[in-house]
């Protein structure tokens, strides 16, 4: 049985554990890895009405991104990412009650959603998180998903090296953590993500996955995405579109070995495998 939390972030007030909690993404993007992207040439889609579906289908909490982080990815301007989130995210908050999460490393692009209506920061650059964002996260009553990756987008799949993974990332977010308790930032703010796919290999995310529950020594709720990742293509030998059944089964294994929140692009399918995986994991804890 997970451990459960309470996470505070802005008006909201959600209890982890229990049941586990879907984070569905909105990628406003041209070239996000997931072929998603509501910017992508020749696709027209309404990014606000393609969130309200994600909540129908039955996510618990939306997190908006404006700059794709693929491998190799280009970063963009913070005013070209603001450009790209901010009517949607603001709309989202006005319309729908839920939590609206912001995925971002820019204090600047934060603090406009912030300011906006969102109540998660979802940052890449969890394990070395800037003052300023922090701050902000503190002064908003935000809570802060601190999600591992070394490097950047664009240089982190490269010379990959770790002589111990699993106590790397642990001592990593171990360190980021102090760092927001240091700013201000409440205990039950606070979420940890190993970070699938982010400076990783194929290897390294299956053993994430697989030890998901040495992180609990951490103390702190956990998310993890692994949705229509590479390493689920590699092998199953399938494409982007083709990764359902893979991701089922990541999410799956996930929620058995600790998560507490799942993020993913596939809400309605997922929202079934957590919801069925739920009900084996707390038969389990009634035995």
């Amino acid at each position: 049985m997970r451990k459960k939390f309470y996470l505070s972030a802005g008006k909201y007030s959600l209890e982890l554990g229990p049941s586990t909690k879907v984070m569905g993404i909105v990628n406003i993007t041209p070239d996000s890895f997931s072929q998603d992207g509501l910017l992508r040439k020749g696709k027209k889609a309404d990014a606000l009405s393609y969130a309200k579906k994600l909540i129908n289908d039955g996510a618990d909490m939306i997190d908006i991104g404006g700059e794709s982080t693929r491998p190799g990815a280009q970063s963009i301007s913070a005013q070209e990412e603001i450009k790209r989130v901010m009517p949607t995210l603001k709309a989202l908050a006005k319309q729908c009650r839920v939590p609206v999460s912001i995925d971002t490393y820019k204090p600047e692009v934060a603090q406009q959603a912030l300011d906006g209506g969102a109540v998660i920061v979802n940052t890449i650059m969890g394990a070395h998180p800037p003052q300023e964002l922090l701050r902000m996260v503190k002064n908003y009553d935000a809570a802060i998903v601190l999600m591992h990756m070394r490097g950047t987008p664009r240089t982190m799949q490269k010379s990959i090296r770790y002589k111990n993974l699993i106590g790397e990332i642990i001592a990593s977010l171990r360190k980021s953590v102090e760092k927001c308790l240091e700013m201000g930032i409440k205990s039950d703010k606070i979420i940890l993500d190993p970070g699938i796919g982010f400076g990783k290999t194929l290897e390294h995310n299956l053993e994430i996955i697989n030890r998901l529950q040495t992180f609990t020594k951490l103390n702190k709720p956990l998310l993890i995405g692994t949705s229509r990742k590479s390493f689920i293509g590699k092998i199953l030998n399938k494409d982007i579109p083709n990764r359902l059944m893979g991701t089922a089964a990541t999410v799956c294994a996930s929620i058995m070995n600790g998560a507490h929140i799942v993020r993913v692009h596939d809400c309605k399918a997922m929202k079934e495998v957590a919801v069925m995986t739920d009900a084996i994991l707390n038969e389990r804890a009634q035995l």
